[in-house]
C-alpha cells in the first residue's frame, strides 16, 4: 500500500484484498479450495517472493503481478487440456503467452542464466575420484593377475603335469 491515505485507514474501512485477506473481490463468489485458485495464489505467491516479497510491492507492481499470475494459470489450463487430447487453440494460447511475457518484463523479472561452473572444490574432489578409482582398478588388475596358488599352477606347464598326476589321467 503506497498510497498513505490508504495505509492510515483501518483495516475494518479497507477491502479484504487491500488486507490480504482474499485474493478476490468477491471471495463468495470464489471457491479458494479449488484446484485453480490454489494454483493462482501459489503462483502469485511465487511472483511476489520473486520480486522480493509483498510488503515490498507498489500498488501497481501487485495488481501486475496478479495479472501475471492469473494468464499463468489459464495457460496451464491451455496445456492440460492439449495434452488431454483435448482441443487447442493456438491463436489464443499465442496471445496469452505473448502478453504474459510482456507483463513479466513490465514486472522486471528477468532471465537469470544459472552458473554452472564447477567450483575448485568440485574439481579438486572430482580429480581425486578419478585418481582413487584408478588406483583401486589397478590393484583390482594386480589382484587378479596373480590369482590363487592353485591357479597359477594349473596355468604352468609343470602344474599341469602335477594336477594330470593326481587326478590319475
Amino acid at each position: 500500500m503506497s498510497d498513505p491515505a490508504v495505509a492510515t485507514l483501518p483495516p475494518a474501512c479497507r477491502s479484504r484484498v487491500t488486507n490480504a485477506k482474499t485474493p478476490w473481490l468477491d471471495a463468495s463468489a470464489v471457491d479458494g479450495r479449488s484446484k485453480v485458485a490454489r494454483r493462482f495464489k501459489d503462483v502469485l505467491n511465487e511472483i511476489t517472493a520473486d520480486l522480493g516479497g509483498a510488503d515490498r510491492l507498489s500498488e501497481g507492481q501487485r495488481q501486475i503481478a496478479r495479472r501475471v499470475a492469473m494468464l499463468s494459470v489459464q495457460c496451464e489450463l491451455l496445456e492440460a487440456q492439449a495434452v488431454a487430447g483435448g482441443e487447442f487453440d493456438i491463436e489464443r494460447y499465442g496471445m496469452m503467452t505473448d502478453r504474459l511475457g510482456r507483463a513479466f518484463q513490465r514486472l522486471g523479472l528477468h532471465r537469470v542464466a544459472k552458473d554452472v561452473t564447477p567450483s575448485l572444490a568440485d574439481i579438486v574432489a572430482r580429480h581425486r575420484d578419478a585418481e582413487a578409482a584408478e588406483r583401486d582398478e589397478a590393484a583390482r588388475g594386480r589382484d587378479n593377475a596373480g590369482g590363487s596358488r592353485l591357479a597359477r599352477q594349473r596355468r604352468s606347464p609343470a602344474g599341469c603335469e602335477r594336477h594330470f598326476r593326481r587326478s590319475g589321467g
